[in-house]
C-alpha cells in the first residue's frame, strides 16, 4: 500500500483518525456494486462496505455513490467529477480505468490524463482522494494476458499523477490474493462480495480507521489445483458465456451503462453497521 503524504494518511495531528462528514464514490461497476447483490435488491459493493465502517467512526458521515457501470475515465471527469464537486465532500475514492484498457481503442495518455484531471481538481479543493491499482488480469482470465501490459501502464500512471496530488493509493497490484479466483464473481471482470469486503478493507486501512489491519490482503485456504482439461473447459465456458456478450457490446458501441444513472446522487446519511470480517466468510 503507498501512502504518499503523511497528511493524506487519515489522522489529525493527534494520531487519531478524522471524523469525515461527506464522503463521495466515483467510478465504474466496482464502484456501483456489482457482483455484491442483484439487480432486484440492489447491490452493495465496495464503496457501500467502505462507508460502513467510516459511519461507525463518524456517525453523521453522509454518503453518495455517483459511480455508473461500464462507464470509462473520461465519464469520470466530465460528468461525475463536476456532480461530485457539486456535494463539497471531505473524502472521495475515486476507481476507474478497467473499461478503458479492455476495449480495443485505447489511448493510455488520455486515460492517464482523465484521472489526473480528476485527482487534481479534488484535491485541490481539500478533498482527501484514495484510489486503487488494478490486479494483473492476465492470472485472473489468462484470455486477457495479451492486455496484461495496459493493466501494469496504467498503474505505474496513477501512481505517479497519485504522488503529484498527494492521492493516497492502496497498492492492490502488489498482493497475490487480489487475483484469488474467489475475489472475483464468475465473470472475472467484477469482485465477488468477498472481494468488495476485502477491498473495503484496504480502504479503510488505508485510512487507519480504528479496527483496521492488514488482514484483508492474507491469502486464502489453498485450492486443489484442476486437472488440464478441466482448466481448459472453464475458460471456454467463460469465454462463450461472459467474453462473448461483451466484446459484441463493445463491437456494435454499447455499454452496460447506457441509460444509467448514479445510485446514490445525494449526500445521504449511512446507517451504520458493523463491517464483517473478511477473513472468515
Amino acid at each position: 500500500m503507498t501512502v504518499p503524504h503523511a497528511e493524506h494518511q487519515g489522522q489529525d495531528e493527534g494520531g487519531r483518525s478524522p471524523r469525515y462528514l461527506r464522503y463521495v464514490a466515483l467510478g465504474d461497476s466496482t464502484t456501483e456494486g456489482i457482483g455484491d447483490g442483484d439487480e432486484e435488491s440492489g447491490y452493495r459493493g465496495v464503496a457501500d462496505r467502505f462507508a460502513d465502517r467510516l459511519a461507525a467512526t463518524s456517525p453523521e458521515l453522509r454518503y453518495a455513490n455517483l459511480a455508473v457501470r461500464g462507464c470509462g475515465t473520461e465519464h469520470v471527469r466530465t460528468v461525475q467529477l463536476p456532480a461530485a464537486l457539486a456535494l463539497r465532500p471531505d473524502l472521495a475514492t475515486v476507481v476507474a480505468g478497467v473499461n478503458d484498457f479492455l476495449r480495443p481503442r485505447y489511448d493510455a495518455d488520455q486515460v492517464a490524463g482523465h484521472l489526473e484531471a480528476t485527482f487534481a481538481a479534488l484535491t485541490t479543493t481539500g478533498t482527501h482522494v484514495i484510489t486503487l491499482t488494478f490486479p494483473d488480469i492476465g492470472k485472473i482470465a489468462p484470455l486477457a494476458r495479451p492486455i496484461a501490459s495496459r493493466a501494469r501502464d496504467l498503474n505505474a500512471r496513477i501512481r505517479d499523477a497519485a504522488a503529484r496530488h498527494g492521492v493516497t493509493v492502496v497498492d492492490t497490484a502488489s498482493h497475490p490474493v487480489t487475483v484469488d479466483p474467489r475475489l472475483w464473481s464468475a465473470d472475472r471482470l467484477h469482485l465477488s462480495p468477498l472481494g468488495h469486503d476485502r477491498s473495503a478493507a484496504a480502504f479503510a486501512q488505508a485510512l487507519r480507521l480504528p479496527g483496521a489491519d492488514g488482514s484483508w490482503a492474507l491469502p486464502l485456504p489453498v485450492l486443489p489445483a484442476p486437472k488440464p482439461w478441466q482448466a481448459l473447459g472453464v475458460e471456454l465456458h467463460w469465454a462463450t458465456t461472459f467474453l462473448g456478450p461483451w466484446v459484441l457490446r463493445r463491437l456494435r458501441g454499447r455499454s452496460s451503462g447506457d441509460g444509467r444513472t448514479a445510485k446514490r446522487p445525494r449526500l445521504t446519511p449511512v446507517a451504520a453497521t458493523p463491517p464483517q470480517d473478511p477473513i472468515a466468510r
